[in-house]
């Protein structure tokens, strides 16, 4: 079988990676364009790209497909199927038309529920129970395809988006390749999905990360969780930003307004919401690195009674 795979990010090196373990021939690697990355802002190569040239694969990062000679060097390969994990650019329909088995995406969430740029994010956010990994074959629409393969996953309630991707990403690889073996025959028999069960998972905007201390214990910690490592849950005090990485609902309601910090302890803050309390375990101040509260209680002076937010 002859694979052409199309990926970026680090989810999608490990597929990558597991796959260059087998017998299968990776004939070429499609990723995004190199971007300016680190305080120097130095073009760097997407993680998909670095694994390719250690293992002296063709690398192709066109802009898009819109041009003739971009659509012409893929069919060139004359690839079975072409792999897409979190590739980053829209497939047109003569793309996915071109390998002799289509193409199939890796994608995690358990289609049709979070379909779009933010699975991981959306469904930490949500609350939800667990989540998985859908082998898709792929069609024009966003996520549409019928599902070939599925695997699904808890998410546990001290998951961030961080460690839920690294578990995902590991499935991905996994779930992958038992699919291969027998991809012809699963596409006979793919599983269409139910659109009356669809919810997208937009893409993160910074705006989200900001704390709303009128919301639950229960949704702050989901929106904490969901947003580490990026773009970090913040709120203000003494009009300085405060980043949270880690904090833990706990049920207990004390009489206080949403905001207002009811106790210190050595390890932790214990701030009131609309329902119940945070315990707030891990913090950034600007200009610093995260640290656990104890490091931030003795270098900063935090008052019983002050307000965040």
């Amino acid at each position: 079988m002859r694979i052409i795979f199309a990926g970026t990010p680090e989810f999608a090196a490990q597929s990558l990676k597991a796959l260059l373990t087998t017998e299968y021939e990776v004939c070429a690697v499609y990723t995004q364009p190199d971007r300016p990355a680190g305080r120097g802002r130095k073009l760097t190569p997407s993680a998909v790209k670095q694994v390719a040239l250690e293992h002296n694969i063709p690398v192709v990062q066109p802009t898009n497909f819109k041009e003739k000679k971009d659509r012409d060097t893929l069919a060139a390969y004359q690839a079975d199927v072409m792999i897409v994990v979190a590739y980053g650019i829209l497939l047109p329909q003569s793309v996915l038309d071109t390998p002799k088995m289509g193409c199939i995406n890796i994608h995690a969430s358990l289609l049709p529920r979070w379909r779009g740029a933010a699975p991981i994010q959306r469904a930490i956010l949500a609350g939800d129970s667990e989540t998985g990994i859908c082998i898709m074959q792929m069609e024009a629409g966003l996520d549409t395809g019928p599902v070939l393969a599925r695997a699904t996953c808890p998410i546990s309630e001290k998951d961030t988006s961080q460690s839920l991707h690294n578990t995902l990403a590991q499935l991905g690889a996994e779930t992958l390749l038992s699919t291969l073996p027998e991809l012809a025959e699963l596409q006979t028999k793919a599983e269409s999905q139910d659109n009356a069960m669809t919810c997208y998972a937009d893409k993160i905007v910074k705006s989200e990360a900001i704390i709303d201390w009128q919301q639950s214990a229960t949704a702050i910690s989901q929106q904490i969780r969901a947003f580490n490592p990026w773009p970090i849950a913040q709120t203000l005090w003494q009009d300085k930003v405060l980043r949270i990485w880690f904090a833990e609902a706990i049920e207990q309601q004390i009489e206080a307004t949403p905001g207002e910090i009811i106790a210190t302890h050595s390890d932790q803050i214990l701030v009131a919401t609309g329902k119940g309390t945070i315990a707030i375990t891990e913090i950034q101040t600007p200009g610093k690195k995260a640290m656990p509260v104890k490091d931030f209680l003795n270098a900063n002076k935090l008052t019983v009674g002050n307000y965040l937010g």
